[in-house]
């Protein structure tokens, strides 16, 4: 009965998270342009949301890791990176170095005090979410072990087949 129920949450958690929209909250880019998040997208492709911390090691590898092949990504899905920064206001002038530092080319947003966060139950980084072409979030994932991007190209690769 109890692996029963652990699997019923599962399924249902896995529906629900497919079926809901990215939440409308304003923040800024590194670069102080505000964007609004429910409308990010990427011309009708999958693209990859990932919360990160500039002091968190584990969010820092798996970003870099991503950077590795994200070219060959692009190539071959079309798929879209926006890592978004869960640091606090007194360290946002932080984020822009250790982005340039890395050589990360992605759309980096700012979400100093979490609202963004929190809107989509983030608990703890790194965290990252697919969207689908339709704006509706396909994957969530937390943590980062080493060679965990193989899985998120894999379900952006899913995604693009259906």
């Amino acid at each position: 009965m109890k692996k029963f129920f652990i699997s019923f949450v599962l399924a249902f958690s896995f529906s629900f998270a497919a079926e809901a929209q990215i939440p409308s909250v304003t923040l800024k880019d590194i670069n102080g342009k505000t964007v609004r998040t429910d409308t990010l997208s990427n011309n009708g492709k999958p693209f990859i949301i990932d919360f990160f911390a500039t002091w968190c090691k584990p969010c820092n590898r798996e970003l870099t890791a991503i950077s590795e092949v994200y070219e060959d990504w692009q190539a071959e899905t079309g798929v879209k990176v926006i890592a978004v920064s869960i640091d606090q206001a007194q360290n946002v002038n932080k984020v822009k170095p250790l982005v340039d530092s890395h050589g990360w080319t992605y759309d980096v947003l700012l979400d100093p005090n979490g609202d963004f966060k929190r809107s989509l139950g983030v608990q703890t980084i790194p965290y990252t979410i697919i969207v689908d072409g339709n704006g509706k979030i396909a994957y969530r994932h937390n943590g980062y072990v080493e060679g965990a991007e193989e899985e998120l190209i894999e379900k952006v690769r899913e995604l693009q087949a259906k």
